[in-house]
């Protein structure tokens, strides 16, 4: 039926969530990975 995991994986996250609620998660896992590394980046430069 599936080849892989990674397969499975993907046929399940199919069935739970849209196509357009996994670009919204991701789109604020990368808004928020920016503004954590940004806030680590200012805070070095500061103590510097």
């Amino acid at each position: 039926m599936f080849d892989s995991l990674e397969e499975q994986m993907k046929h399940d996250a199919a069935l739970v969530t849209t196509k357009g609620e996994r670009t919204a998660k991701w789109v604020v896992v990368s808004a928020l990975s920016i503004l954590l590394f940004g806030a680590m980046y200012f805070a070095v430069r500061v103590l510097e």
